[in-house]
């Protein structure tokens, strides 16, 4: 069986199809509108990999006619059909050879995105509120997906302590994944008499949004804290305890939020950061346990990592990972982000395949 990985979506894909049939299903609202996500989710590929087998039968029913056929004519024609449907054949096959080599980041449609400042005090506050406005840039106006902000803690100048934010699109995870790790600034801040260039550091974590199918969290495993929301220089926002504290006990992961006047809705918004950071654990551990499938060296997700520097003095952004300069820092900074993605992505895509390859020696 050719592309394995890819047929098995396809099988998940068709369960799913009969799970929507279900009166079980259709009457229980919640489940129904998650194995929607998950079926909506593994459509494009699916579809894909069901054409790709279609076409496989239709090969060899065309070949039996070749081979029965007498009419020099008829003959003609079916070679001509079959010629056609071989030459089909090969470029799916390539397009299906790519989908393989994606992984199963091209059907994830929705990631959630964590920018926190690092180093810098308030410039480094301010640079992580840039990033924040690039990215919204970015996925609205240049990709038309939505964002929706989780949780957020702004400074009193106008920067960023750390927000968390939802990505929801088509391809939106497989075109950003690769944004994890340190991004560092150099430039002039405002408040510099001297005229000297500062380097100030943000960190980025993209987690893939997680289903309730993908990671079940029962009650029993968290510990639900709630508390007064608060602002900037620690002003009240609202006097009831709205805010909330998840903590997962088996894993120790903790999530807070507080963006919501309702304590139901920061609730339902951290469980939702709740299960793509345990979806991350549970996916980095696999490919540490499964070496020949480790992430390759651009997307090791480690935050630690420095993979950007955005000098303002220059107008360049020099991604580390891939050794690319692009002296376009304005552009950038306004979202104009194909131009890098594409280039990660390819550089990832030939380190994929120079890894099969090496692995198929």
């Amino acid at each position: 069986m050719k592309f394995p990985t890819l047929q098995a979506k396809l099988e998940r894909y068709e369960e799913l199809e009969k799970q929507l049939q279900d009166p079980e299903v259709l009457t229980n609202n919640a489940k129904l509108v998650e194995i929607q996500r998950e079926y909506g989710g593994l459509a494009k590929v699916a579809l894909e990999v069901r054409a790709f087998n279609t076409r496989e039968e239709d090969i060899e029913v065309a070949r039996e006619m070749l081979e029965e056929e007498t009419d020099p004519d008829a003959k003609a024609y079916a070679q001509k059909e079959l010629d056609q449907l071989c030459e089909e054949h090969e470029k799916h096959t390539k397009e299906l050879e790519d989908l393989v080599v994606a992984g199963d980041s091209i059907t994830r449609g929705g990631l959630i995105m964590e920018i926190r400042a690092g180093a810098g005090g308030d410039e480094a506050a301010l640079f992580a509120s840039e990033l924040f406005q690039m990215y919204q840039h970015y996925v609205e106006a240049q990709k038309g997906w939505k964002t929706e902000v989780l949780d957020m803690s702004a400074t009193e100048l106008g920067g960023i302590k750390e927000v968390t934010f939802s990505i929801s699109g088509e391809g939106a995870y497989h075109r950003l994944q690769f944004e994890s790790g340190g991004h560092r600034v150099q430039r002039v801040p405002e408040t510099e008499t001297q005229g000297r260039v500062h380097t100030s550091a943000a960190t980025v974590a993209v987690l893939p949004e997680a289903s309730e199918v993908e990671v079940e969290i029962k009650p029993d495993d968290i510990r639900l804290d709630t508390f007064h929301a608060s602002g900037p220089g620690g002003q009240k926002v609202n006097k009831t305890e709205s805010a909330v504290r998840i903590t997962h006990l088996p894993t120790g992961t903790v999530v807070q939020c507080q963006d919501e006047k309702s304590q139901h809705k920061n609730k339902a918004k951290a469980m939702r950061v709740l299960r793509s950071r345990v979806l991350e654990q549970m996916q980095q551990k696999a490919a540490e346990e499964r070496a020949d499938q480790r992430r390759t060296l651009i997307g090791s997700g480690d935050r630690s990592q420095r993979i950007r520097t955005y000098n303002f003095p220059q107008g360049r952004v020099t991604d580390h990972r891939i050794n690319l300069s692009l002296y376009k820092l304005d552009q950038i900074m306004q979202g104009a982000l194909d131009e890098l993605i594409d280039a990660l992505l390819q550089f990832d895509r030939e380190e994929r395949l120079l890894g099969d390859s090496a692995n198929k020696n």
